[in-house]
């Protein structure tokens, strides 16, 4: 009889139980795993692609609600949300069963169980496992992007290609909307780490309350809702990839505990001593001028350094002219398939309104603005009214716009002349945010002596 092609993970702390399962399920599946310590599944999911996991529901003597294999149950689907979950308990408890059914388990048996029924079981999740990641390549295929031929966003993706092949920490630099997300991705995508986890965390979202835990992880009893061990953004990331955006507003005083795991390549969950070693290869992102908040004391110089061992900057929509009318009508294809409609095109006024436009917002607000006018269009021709973009174009469009931008540049070089490019200080005399000054001294290409 031939096998099929699959990986089975068994996890059971009676002996007996993993050497018979193992013994039966052998005969039909290739490859066949047990584990009888359910906290080494982090680490076998890490390292091992697999299918389908039976999992039992209890493993401490005593205890038989089932508590601990709705724990492990979320823990795998977050680690690996397509593997198919299958529960085993030899006790019954319905209830406990279906919670993990609404959970995401795909089946549960009981022990001692009828080997028809695990084998039937075993199959139909393996059929499920098949029919997932058909889809998911299917998606793959699907989700291209869109590059571009302007050098200077090939120069960054160029570079992205060479430092993909190595462990090298990226710092990705770049506007909101630039796709910095989309690079980081495509770096991963190209690496050897490809087939583990590629985990993104915004930092920016973090409340400095939960900054550890979601990132390092929890012992049970940590803190007052910290019910069960739980596994930070590091440890999910384990032989993969993380990708760290915002990095550039983590608070100081966290960014001491972000470079100790950086350094360390270990992780300490709260509540615990011992620290677990990592093997993660770290992307981080910002659009702030890390040499100027390193200079300004908003940001360590040691982390700059460590998370900077290549440095990528993603150019804005307005530097790479050439790629503007490519871009639109990519998205427009992908707005087309989105919303199932029928083929659409530009009118040739808002193709020369698209190329003027300053898209100060960059991608994510071309994307916002064709999307918008897919939804409104008719006759399948999206027209000027329908882009609705504001009167904005690039500054050398117009005389007046050339004018105050001169007068803005001067403004902005006489501020940091009085106060000795201290960020700070300038931003605050004209009325500005540390950001909205970073943007302007790049816009108008103003170095000072912190850059």
């Amino acid at each position: 009889m031939k096998k099929t092609n699959a990986s089975i993970l068994i996890i059971d702390d009676q002996e007996d139980i993993l050497f018979a399962s193992k013994v039966f399920l052998k005969k039909y599946f290739e490859n066949i795993y047990t584990l009888n310590n359910p906290k080494n599944v982090i680490e076998l999911l890490s390292n091992k692609a697999i299918d389908v996991v039976l999992l039992d529901m209890n493993y401490r003597i005593g205890f038989e609600d089932g508590r601990e294999g709705l724990y492990l149950l979320k823990e795998i689907k977050t680690l690996s949300p397509k593997t198919i979950v299958i529960l085993m308990t030899a006790f019954g408890k319905v209830e406990t069963a279906v919670e993990g059914l609404k959970s995401g388990a795909f089946d549960y048996i009981l022990k001692p169980w009828e080997n028809k029924k695990l084998l039937e079981s075993v199959k139909q999740a393996v059929d499920k496992s098949r029919k997932e990641q058909k889809k998911d390549k299917n998606v793959e295929i699907q989700n291209d992007f869109f590059i571009g031929t302007s050098d200077n966003i090939k120069k960054a993706y160029s570079l992205g290609d060479k430092v993909a092949k190595t462990d090298a920490n990226v710092l990705i630099l770049g506007e909101n909307g630039t796709g910095k997300f989309v690079l980081a991705h495509h770096i991963y995508s190209q690496s050897e780490r490809k087939n583990n986890p590629f985990i993104a965390v915004d930092l920016g979202s973090l409340n400095s309350n939960i900054f550890e835990s979601e990132l390092f992880g929890y012992a049970k009893g940590a803190f007052t809702d910290a019910k069960v061990d739980t596994p930070g953004r590091f440890e999910m990331a384990q032989n993969g990839t993380i990708f760290l955006d915002e990095i550039g507003n983590v608070p100081l005083h966290l960014q001491s505990k972000l470079l100790q795991v950086i350094q360390t390549k270990t992780v300490t969950r709260l509540g615990e001593t011992k620290p677990r070693s990592l093997n993660v290869r770290i992307i981080t992102a910002t659009n702030l001028n890390l040499k100027l908040e390193v200079a300004d004391k908003n940001f360590r110089e040691d982390l700059y350094y460590r998370i900077n061992t290549m440095e990528i900057i993603l150019p804005p929509l307005r530097e790479r002219n050439a790629d503007k009318i490519p871009l639109a009508e990519y998205l427009l294809e992908k707005m087309i398939e989105k919303y199932d409609r029928d083929e659409i095109t530009f009118d040739k006024k808002v193709l020369e309104q698209i190329e003027k436009h300053a898209w100060n917002g960059n991608i994510r607000e071309m994307e916002n603005k064709i999307e918008r006018a897919v939804i409104l269009c008719e006759n399948n021709k999206i027209t000027v009214s329908d882009l609705d973009l504001e009167t904005v174009t690039l500054y050398d469009e117009n005389p007046d716009d050339i004018q105050l931008s001169s007068i803005e540049k001067t403004t902005i070089e006489k501020a940091l002349l009085k106060h000795n490019s201290n960020i700070s200080k300038t931003a605050d005399e004209l009325g500005l945010s540390r950001g909205s000054l970073y943007r302007r001294l790049e816009k108008y290409n103003i170095k000072t002596d912190e850059l």
